[in-house]
Parts: C-alpha cells; sequence; structure tokens
C-alpha cells in the first residue's frame, strides 16, 4: 500500500467512525434524557448492532496496514495526519485485544446496567446493581488482562482514561491530598458556619430553567451549538464543535447543586466548543485525556465559580431571577455561602475543599474490587467505613453513599481519579494565566472571554493534537505539582474561615 493510498483510506475510516460514533452519542444521549423509561431494550439492540459494525470497521488487516503505513512515514506527512493515525492505531490497539462477540456483548451489558443503575439508585437497593458490577468488573479484568499482562490491572484502566497514569504516581498524589488537606478539613469544621437563610428553599424549577440559560450565556456558551439536558446525573456529550450536549439536574431545595453542574458541564462544552475546525469530524476533535477534560470543567466551576470575583455577576443574575430569595445579600454573603465547606455525603455536591478526598475514596475502592481484594458484596460496608475514616460522616443509605455515581454503571473503572488531577492541573494553568491576563478583573466584570480565550490558546484548540504531556506542561508551565493545589486550598479556605 502506498503512503497516498493509506491517508486516502484514513479519510474514509474517519468519516465512517463518526458517522458511527455520533450515532451511538445520540442514543446515549437520548436513552438518559428524554427517551421512554422501556426504551433500553430496543436501544441495546442498535447499540450492539453499531458496536459490531464499529469494531468490524476499525479491526481488519487493511486498517492495520493502513495506520501501520502512515506511521512508518512521519517525515512524508503533516502533523496532523500523523497524530490522527496515532491516536486511531491507540484505539486499534484498545479494540484488536477483544474478540467482537465480547465487544458487542459489553455493549449490550453497559446498556442494561445503566438501567438498573437508575432503578437501583432511588430504590437504595445494591442487591439489583451489584449483579452487573459483578460482570463489569470481571469485563474490565478480562480487557486489562488480554492489553497487557504484565502490567497490574487498575494501572491498565487508568491508562485508558489519563495516559501515563499508574497507582505508583497516584498514591503518593492521593497521599499529599490526604495529609495536607485533613488537617485544615477538622480545622474548618470546628469553626462550621450555618447556611444562610437565602440558601434555603424552595427555588421554582421553572425559575432555575432560566437561570441556567443566563448562566450559560454568561459562560459563553452559544445556545446555537450547545444544548441543556436534564437527567439523574450530569454528564457532556460532544459530537463536533456545532454539537455539544450538556445535563443538568435540578433540585427545587438547592438551586446551587444545579448551577454549578451547568458550569462544571459547561467547562467541558467549551474544550469541546473551542476545538480547531481543522480537527472536527477527526479522532483529534475531543479533549485528550479525562483528566485535561476535567481540569477545564473544575476550573470553570471552582476557580472561576467559586471565586469572590464571580459573585459580582452571579449576584446580578440571582438578583433578576430570584428577585424575593436574593433581597439585600451581598456579594460578600454569596461568596461566603457557595464556600461553605463541612464534610458530606455526595460527591457532586462536595465543596472545593473536601472534594478530591471524595475522589480519594473511589480510588482506594476501585484498587481493591479490580484486584480482588474487595468483593461486591461488600462494597456498601467498605464505602461507609471509608467515608467515617477519611470524612467523619455516616452514610446512611446506598442511594447516598454507593449507588450515588453513574460511572460503575457504564464500566468507568479508573476515570474517578481524572478528577482530582484535573482540579490539581487547573490550579497550575490559573497561576500561569494570572502572570498573562487581567483574570479577575476581566471576571468581576461580567467577562470571561479573557479567561476562555487563554485556555483556548492554551488547551482547547488543539483537542487530541498534542500528547497530554506536552500539552500539560506547557499550559502548566512544568509538571504536575500536588503542592501548587494544596497551597491554594490552604490560603483560600484559611482566609475564608479566618484561620
Amino acid at each position: 500500500m502506498t503512503l497516498s493510498e493509506a491517508v486516502e483510506k484514513l479519510n474514509e475510516l474517519e468519516k465512517a467512525s463518526y458517522a458511527l460514533n455520533h450515532a451511538q452519542s445520540i442514543l446515549y444521549v437520548d436513552g438518559d434524557t428524554v427517551a421512554p423509561k422501556n426504551s433500553w431494550k430496543g436501544r441495546g439492540k442498535a447499540l450492539a448492532y453499531l458496536g459490531e459494525l464499529t469494531y468490524k470497521q476499525l479491526v481488519n488487516p487493511e486498517t492495520g496496514e493502513v495506520l501501520e503505513t502512515i506511521l512508518q512515514h512521519r517525515g512524508e506527512v503533516d502533523e496532523v495526519t500523523f497524530r490522527r493515525a496515532e491516536v486511531m492505531k491507540e484505539s486499534y490497539d484498545d479494540l484488536h485485544v477483544l474478540p467482537m462477540e465480547e465487544y458487542v456483548a459489553w455493549q449490550e451489558l453497559t446498556n442494561e446496567a445503566s438501567n438498573v443503575w437508575h432503578d437501583a439508585k432511588p430504590k437504595s437497593d445494591w442487591n439489583l446493581f451489584a449483579p452487573y458490577l459483578e460482570k463489569m468488573i470481571a469485563g474490565r479484568r478480562r480487557y486489562a488482562s488480554l492489553k497487557n499482562p504484565d502490567k497490574p490491572a487498575y494501572d491498565v484502566l487508568l491508562d485508558e482514561y489519563e495516559k501515563g497514569a499508574s497507582m505508583e504516581a497516584l498514591d503518593p498524589f492521593f497521599l499529599t491530598l490526604r495529609s495536607e488537606l485533613s488537617p485544615l478539613i477538622r480545622e474548618v469544621a470546628v469553626r462550621e458556619k450555618p447556611v444562610p437563610a437565602f440558601m434555603k428553599g424552595p427555588w421554582p424549577v421553572d425559575r432555575q430553567r432560566i437561570f441556567s440559560e443566563k448562566i450559560m450565556a454568561l459562560e459563553g456558551i452559544d445556545p446555537m451549538n450547545c444544548t441543556l439536558g436534564e437527567t439523574e446525573h450530569p454528564f457532556t456529550d460532544g459530537n463536533n464543535k456545532w454539537d455539544v450536549r450538556i445535563t443538568t439536574h435540578y433540585y427545587e431545595e438547592d438551586p446551587f447543586f444545579s448551577m454549578y453542574s451547568v458550569i462544571h458541564e459547561g467547562g467541558h462544552a467549551l474544550y469541546e466548543l473551542d476545538v480547531r475546525d481543522d480537527l472536527q469530524f477527526t479522532c483529534l476533535s475531543g479533549g485528550v485525556t479525562m483528566g485535561v477534560h476535567e481540569s477545564q470543567s473544575r476550573f470553570y466551576e471552582n476557580l472561576i465559580g467559586r471565586s469572590r470575583a464571580f459573585c459580582t455577576p452571579l449576584l446580578k443574575i440571582m438578583k433578576e431571577v430570584f428577585p424575593d430569595r436574593m433581597e439585600g445579600v451581598t456579594e460578600d454573603d454569596l461568596y461566603s455561602a457557595v464556600n461553605l465547606s463541612k464534610p458530606s455525603l455526595i460527591r457532586t455536591e462536595a465543596d472545593e475543599l473536601t472534594y478530591s478526598l471524595h475522589v480519594m475514596i473511589r480510588y482506594e475502592l476501585e484498587k481493591a474490587m479490580i484486584s480482588g481484594d474487595l468483593k461486591v458484596t461488600d462494597i456498601p460496608g467498605e464505602w461507609n467505613r471509608l467515608y467515617k475514616e477519611v470524612l467523619g460522616v455516616d452514610v446512611p443509605d446506598d442511594r447516598r453513599g454507593c449507588l450515588q455515581d453513574s460511572h460503575w454503571s457504564f464500566g468507568g473503572m479508573g476515570y474517578f481519579p481524572s478528577y482530582a488531577l484535573g482540579s490539581a492541573y487547573g490550579v497550575q494553568m490559573l497561576r500561569r494565566m494570572e502572570k498573562e491576563t487581567d483574570v479577575w478583573g476581566a471576571v468581576e466584570k461580567g467577562d470571561l472571554s479573557p479567561v476562555t480565550a487563554w485556555l483556548t490558546e492554551n488547551v482547547h484548540q488543539y483537542g487530541s493534537l498534542k500528547k497530554p504531556h506536552d500539552l500539560l506542561s506547557a499550559a502548566m508551565g512544568g509538571p504536575l505539582d500536588a503542592a501548587v493545589y494544596t497551597d491554594y486550598l490552604k490560603n483560600k479556605f484559611s482566609s475564608l474561615y479566618g484561620l
């Protein structure tokens, strides 16, 4: 096969890949938002067939030859074409280790498991979900053993979400977070602040929907390219820069859950929306790793969204939408309220200080699950023990415990550490950004465009064009340093709580 033939076939391959991925993406979003409850049965059939087509299209001798031909001629193709082949070869290597029938069965299993999880969570019924998790753990172990039998299975899974991640690197990272933050969390708990009266409900959901639209506008999200749906567990799904879907969940007693969900998912959306045009419809059009993706969502949610400067435009919007609730509330009142810190049960509702310890608990559980040291039947008890030991809270039921997150229902073991890594990446990006632009002056005026422009220049535009290490080193100004993250949190919360 000549090089020109290989490039032409790569172009055709990506057209087919995009179409299949787009179809599967839309089915997933539809199933989690507006589709009828029992539609999962028919959707599973469609996803299984699309999965079979995806497998056949990627895993075959011709595709292997196409990719190898391009990779062997690095100096003769442009940077984008070479990187497309490189990234697709990673997908090829990931997929070809599994027989097609196992890959298709996995699509059906995750579809069914997601449906069961949606039933089990409100019922707080771990036994309903447990048999599916057993199958998913077995599937993840088998995949890891086929892909790299010489590495610990959990390291193989971590690498799927964050290239180069390993327990050897993450254990000291989380140890630093726990050792540095736990004393501060205890000090803050002693000085616990009451929840302000204005934060207590009810907050009509119809007004919250209007509020969400205004928050998206403040974040700079174009509704012509990004829609907001409603689901049990908020998520983002990006097909291309003209079609990104984000979701939220509304609680009448708490508008801040949805608000920060929208800001968080909006950060994911901006990453997808700002990738260069020439990378669209290729395997380079999405974020380079989940950790980098989470650095963007956590950046907007916390570093911007919970900053003192952001409270100026935020309060203005809240007074427009909820005039009765916000009467007499000052910017300082709001800043204190959105940064209340108290060990809690729910990861997605956790404050910025305690959040990464929620992630650490899941990391410890997943290591034990995948190694076989923790049985599925024992997960609720071990979950509850760790929450008591690490955060000092008692877990009343599985709905607010081991069933609260959706990740295990789609087999996402290895995903959770990305949230803590992303939080740490974001702080180092912020420190660089502050040297180059007037971040807080712009944010206080309600203008987030300089923030997004900097992130687009240094992160978003590249999609997956740059390798993760190269992109992160440039954007952060050096390697990851957990102390930069913990120092940020210690300074912020010591000031907030007068320590």
